[in-house]
């Protein structure tokens, strides 16, 4: 248990809690209706009719988008109980197929999980051919993703204090993942464009749709597992490991974390590009270089410059540095 000594010394504070997360220290259209998506309490799940939703989004209006992704449209709804919530469409396809088991994926895990800082779901909705998902609407979203406050335009840099609480918010919603639940979940998709920031700066992990229970210890990888496309989209993220494996586990989440934590600490994009050219490197490549080179401190983001205590900050590299080392290195 973490004291609230402990908290208020950021050092000791991170130290007692990102020590979970060093890596290798851990052990179709004719179907109108969604049946028995999981056998829980009608308060954590609720199965909206395509007409509600239309109510609730004006008919999916554009003036009510919030924002386009890989799975499709999400919209601010209003709905008769005077309540917002955040009213996320998949994509219409003739073929669902693969958008049907992602759509599947995330409302299985997320009627499953309750967390002050995982994105809480509060219903679906599947009839005629649309699969949305219906999460509840962090006050006023205007502290949007955090990669709008690293790098966005337009924004006062995030106070080091500021950061650091960010990333304690995700390790805790990671940590309750692999270990909150009878078996260990593995999110697949940490990214920094998945960490939402609500007006009181408080963050939460979103998109589960790569989610997975973590295979028993005693089951062997099987010979035609392959890699998820979504998750090999997003590279950067991606824990070599599982180029090689294709094996989606609690580690895979600690080195996308680590990708995160040095976004965090140069507020630069994942990949670099080199003066103009076509030619990209990772951030995590780059920063590699730096520690060992002892140029680190050259790397981060220059508002950081003397506001960080020595301290804190070599601490925050060797626990970045740690979840994105790849064995053997």
């Amino acid at each position: 248990m973490l004291s609230e000594s402990t908290m208020g010394d950021p050092p000791r504070f991170l130290s007692s809690f990102f020590g979970v997360f060093k890596k290798g220290k851990s052990n179709g259209k004719k179907q109108t209706r969604f049946q028995n998506p999981v056998a829980l309490p009608e308060e954590i799940h609720h199965q909206f009719s395509l007409p509600q939703i239309k109510a609730a989004t004006n008919n999916f209006h554009r003036d009510l988008i919030l924002g386009e992704g890989g799975f499709g449209t999400v919209y601010k709804g209003f709905f008769n109980d005077g309540k917002s919530a955040v009213v996320k469409r998949g994509k219409l396809e003739s073929e669902p197929g693969a958008s049907y088991k992602e759509f599947r994926t995330e409302l299985l895990m997320l009627c499953q999980l309750r967390h002050q800082h995982l994105v809480p779901l509060i219903g679906f909705c599947f009839e005629m051919g649309e699969m949305i998902l219906v999460y509840e609407y962090m006050g006023d979203m205007r502290n949007g993703t955090l990669p709008d406050r690293l790098y966005g335009s337009g924004y006062d840099p995030l106070p080091w204090k500021q950061r650091l609480e960010i990333c304690i918010g995700a390790a805790r919603g990671l940590h309750y993942l692999h270990t909150g639940a009878k078996r260990a979940i593995v999110h697949g998709n940490v990214k920094s464009g998945n960490i939402l920031l609500d007006k009181k700066w408080g963050c939460k992990l979103s998109d589960f749709r790569t989610s997975k229970l973590r295979p028993r210890r005693s089951c062997k990888p099987k010979a035609s597992e392959r890699i998820d496309p979504l998750v090999q989209s997003n590279l950067a993220y991606l824990d070599p490991e599982y180029l090689e494996t294709a094996q989606l586990e609690e580690k895979c989440d600690v080195y996308s974390f680590g990708v995160v934590l040095f976004e965090v600490l140069c507020a630069r994009r994942p990949f670099v590009e080199h003066d103009g050219e076509m030619k990209t490197t990772t951030l995590v490549d780059l920063a590699c270089k730096s520690i060992k080179g002892g140029t680190i401190y050259d790397m981060i983001d220059p508002y950081l410059k003397g506001r960080i205590a020595p301290e804190c900050f070599k601490l925050f590299v060797d626990i970045a540095g740690s979840c994105t080392r790849v064995v053997g290195d």
